[in-house]
C-alpha cells in the first residue's frame, strides 16, 4: 500500500478500526475431503468414491497456476491442531474475528461443488456445502453469516437450492463466481437472479471459477501475475453481460456484489458503455437506460484487493464516483494478499464514510440489525 503523511488528526490508526467492522469476504476451508460426507446421500459418497468428478476444466483444486503461497494463503493461518487454512473455526476466532472485532463475518467458501458437468452432482455437493456452513461456522459463531452455494450452471436446480434456503437467517447472499461457461447475463443464469430477487438475497460475483475458458480473451497466459490482474477483466465482462443481456432492467430489485476484482475500473468501464450504448442502443432495445445507471444503482464492491494509487485522491476520486455507500470492506482471509483493517483506508476520510466503509454498508446490504 502506498502512504500518504498528513499533518493532521484524521490520520489513519489502528484504533480507528477497533470499533466494530464487517468482513465480507472470508474463506472458510474443510479440514478434509470426508468431512463434507455427512452432508452428502450415500449414492453420492459412492459415486464421489468410484467415479471422482467430471470437470469443465482441470485444476479443480485451484486456478491453474502455482501460487506464491501454499493454498494461496498466509503461512501463518495455519491452525495449531493441523489442516488447511481457514479450517478451524477457534483459530479463525483467535487471529481475525476477534482481535479486529469483526461484528459481521460472510462466509464464501471455495471450491464448492460449483462448475462440474455432473449437474446433479454439482446441486448436491453446493447443497452438502451451504449444510457445512451452518453446522461447523454459522451457528458455532453468530458473527459469521454464509453465502448460499449453488449448482450455477443448471440454474433450475439452483434457484430451488435459493429458495430452500430462503428465509434461513444463516444465509445473508448467493454465491456466484466470475469464470462460468458463459457470461453470467445469460439466460442459463436468470433463474438464478430471479429466486434471488425474489428472496431479497444479493448475489456475490468472487473471482475465480471452473467454466473452462480461457482466463484473457486471448488465452492462456504464462504467468501467476497475469492472473491476478486477469481477475479485474473477467469481472469487466461478466458485468457488461449483466448489463447488456438486460438482467437488471428485468431484475430491478436485484443486488449485485463484485467479490475480489477491485473496483478502479468500474468507471472507466461505465463510460464507456453509455459511450457505445448511445450509439448502439437499437441493438438492445431491452436497456432502456444508460448502463452507468444501473451499475450505479445495483452494484456493491467488496474492497480486496484495493487500488492503491500514488496520490490518494486519485482513489478518493474513483470512491466519488462509486459512492462511498456502495464499498463493503474485505480482508479475504486467509489468503496470501490479505488486508488488514487498519492499514487499508488512506488519511482524510471522514467518520461517515468511515463508518459506512467499514461496517454500515454490509449491515444495510444483507439485513443485518
Amino acid at each position: 500500500m502506498n502512504i500518504q503523511f498528513r499533518e493532521s488528526s484524521e490520520a489513519a490508526s489502528p484504533l480507528a478500526v477497533k470499533t466494530a467492522i464487517a468482513d465480507c469476504d472470508i474463506h472458510p476451508a474443510r479440514a478434509t475431503r470426508a468431512e463434507l460426507y455427512p452432508y452428502l446421500a450415500k449414492r453420492w459418497q459412492h459415486h464421489l468414491e468410484v467415479y471422482g468428478v467430471h470437470a469443465y476444466q482441470g485444476m479443480m483444486e485451484g486456478p491453474p497456476y502455482p501460487k506464491a503461497q501454499p493454498n494461496a494463503s498466509r503461512r501463518d493461518a495455519y491452525p495449531p491442531e493441523g489442516g488447511p487454512q481457514g479450517s478451524s473455526l477457534s483459530f479463525m476466532q483467535k487471529q481475525l474475528l476477534d482481535p479486529n472485532n469483526v461484528q459481521l463475518g460472510v462466509l464464501n467458501p471455495l471450491n464448492t461443488g460449483q462448475g462440474i458437468r455432473n449437474h446433479e452432482l454439482s446441486a448436491a455437493l453446493c447443497s452438502a456445502i451451504n449444510d457445512w456452513q451452518i453446522d461447523k461456522w454459522t451457528s458455532k459463531d453468530k458473527r459469521l453469516k454464509a453465502s448460499i452455494v449453488v449448482g450455477n450452471e443448471d440454474g433450475l436446480s439452483a434457484a430451488a437450492e435459493i429458495r430452500e434456503r430462503a428465509g434461513d437467517k444463516n444465509f445473508v447472499q448467493v454465491l456466484l463466481l466470475s469464470r462460468n461457461v458463459e457470461p453470467l447475463g445469460q439466460r442459463r443464469y436468470w433463474p438464478i437472479y430471479q429466486a434471488a430477487e425474489e428472496a431479497g438475497l444479493p448475489v456475490g460475483v468472487h473471482a475465480f471459477g471452473f467454466g473452462g475458458n480461457p482466463i484473457t480473451p486471448s488465452g492462456w497466459p504464462s504467468y501467476y501475475i497475469e492472473e491476478m490482474v486477469g481477475h479485474s477483466q473477467c469481472q469487466q465482462s461478466a458485468l457488461a453481460s449483466l448489463v447488456l443481456e438486460g438482467v437488471f432492467e428485468r431484475f430491478p430489485k436485484l443486488k449485485m456484489v463484485m467479490i475480489e476484482a477491485g473496483f478502479g475500473w468500474a468507471p472507466s468501464l461505465a463510460w464507456r458503455l453509455d459511450k457505445v450504448w448511445q450509439r448502439l442502443r437499437s441493438e438492445v432495445p431491452h436497456v432502456k437506460r444508460p448502463p452507468s445507471e444501473y451499475i450505479r444503482e445495483q452494484v456493491w464492491w467488496t474492497t480486496q484487493p484495493m487500488e492503491d494509487p500514488e496520490r490518494r485522491e486519485d482513489l478518493f476520486d474513483v470512491i466519488k464516483w462509486i459512492g462511498w455507500d456502495r464499498l463493503l470492506f474485505a480482508t479475504d482471509y486467509p489468503h496470501w494478499d490479505y488486508d488488514e483493517p487498519s492499514r487499508v483506508l488512506p488519511a482524510g476520510v471522514n467518520d461517515d464514510d468511515r463508518e459506512a466503509f467499514y461496517l454500515g454498508n454490509a449491515k444495510k446490504l444483507y439485513g443485518i440489525a
